[in-house]
């Protein structure tokens, strides 16, 4: 077969995947036209995502369509309960502080089924949703410069404002044990004692180097839950994985606009969230980074988040708030290390990998970023306790 017609096929193949996902899955959503197509979107660790494009005669539309990914979220009706009181709480406020905001703030909203519904269930016992399109803005994997990453800070400093009035009681908890550090160390040691774990640590130098560190740094786990059983920290509701590819940024005006993919939205720290973001934001090598050895935290990032962060949040933040956000970085930077490390030690069995060492890299790639954190420290508490 001719390299012309071995494309043409490829290509052939390929549009009726989609074209047969679109007929099967976008046309049960409630959106207007017809379905003529679904393409993988993003390059998420959990869920599997598409854009949808419908079609009538005088129109074009979009949406984001998900595979919800259930051995990670097994109650997906909680979630999307979860979703659709958020967003809820979030958009009437939106509308009440319109008139006096500097910009047009936005988030996603759910999509209903056709019938009703909030979720698909397909056939083959697949669980689907959607969500509507932000369609001029754009997420970026990594920072483009201190402007993004100050945007970026407000983005989520003004979600946090949002739903700082919303209890967190009334929140499902979507992961049990999710952002519980002790737990994993616990989870993590349980799996060291497996046969295929031993064989892995004794067999690979990385797998030794990575599991001393651990070992060395099992005191951070309580620093937050600590202060928290001493009320110096406040349970309100966290995003849960506020990444820099989460955020989204208007391309009209550079501004930040919205945050998406409130999956993990529940009760907890705001330390969580603003952590999670400084750690994805201040490496500008990222989660797959080839070396970890050059691996390197941006100071300079970091300052314009937090300045970002703190103009939105810093209003209902305490001076002991302000004080902890170091440690949240350090604590989730080494808590994501230890994910991955425990996930490569048990086989591969939560995070998509692309090799069966790619857990291990990124696990070695987060114990080199906390490093670099830790070499900040005494910079980084002076910036998040100016303001």
């Amino acid at each position: 077969m001719r390299k012309a017609d071995m494309f043409r096929n490829g290509v052939d193949k390929a549009k009726e995947r989609n074209l047969e996902l679109a007929g099967r899955i976008a046309a049960q959503f409630d959106m207007p036209g017809e379905p003529v197509a679904m393409f993988a979107l993003g390059s998420g660790n959990i869920n599997d995502t598409f854009m949808a494009f419908y079609r009538t005669s005088y129109s074009e539309a979009r949406c984001v369509v998900q595979r919800i990914n259930t051995r990670v979220f097994r109650h997906p009706e909680a979630l999307m309960t979860n979703y659709r009181r958020v967003t809820e709480h979030v958009h009437r406020k939106l509308e009440h502080e319109r008139g006096a905001a500097d910009r047009i703030w936005q988030l996603p909203r759910m999509i209903n089924c056709k019938n009703g519904a909030n979720l698909l269930w397909d056939r083959d016992g697949t669980c689907w949703r959607a969500i509507t399109l932000i369609d001029s803005a754009i997420a970026y994997d990594e920072a483009q410069g201190p402007d993004h990453a100050r945007e970026a800070g407000a983005v989520l400093g003004q979600f946090h404002r949002l739903v700082m009035d919303l209890d967190p009681g009334s929140l499902a908890v979507t992961i049990p044990g999710f952002h519980h550090t002790s737990g994993y160390l616990e989870a993590f040691d349980r799996v060291c004692g497996t046969d295929m774990a031993r064989t892995l640590i004794r067999n690979d130098a990385k797998a030794r180097a990575c599991v001393s560190f651990v070992s060395d740094r099992r005191g951070l786990c309580q620093v937050l839950e600590t202060a928290k059983q001493r009320g110096e920290l406040t349970v309100r509701i966290m995003h849960g994985d506020p990444k820099i590819s989460n955020i989204l940024i208007d391309h009209i005006t550079g501004q930040g606009t919205s945050i998406i993919d409130l999956d993990t939205v529940g009760a907890g720290l705001v330390h969580w969230d603003y952590g999670d973001a400084v750690r994805s934001l201040c490496n500008p090598a990222g989660e797959d980074a080839p070396d970890p050895d050059k691996v390197e935290f941006s100071l300079e990032l970091c300052e314009a988040f937090t300045s970002g962060y703190l103009a939105q949040a810093g209003g209902f933040l305490s001076g002991a708030d302000k004080a902890y956000l170091y440690d949240s970085i350090r604590l989730i930077t080494f808590e994501l290390g230890l994910r991955f490390l425990q996930d490569y030690l048990a086989g591969n069995v939560y995070f998509k990998v692309r090799h069966p060492r790619h857990n291990l890299d990124r696990a070695a790639v987060q114990f080199s970023l906390c490093r670099r954190v830790e070499a900040h420290e005494k910079a980084i508490r002076r910036l998040c306790t100016a303001a």
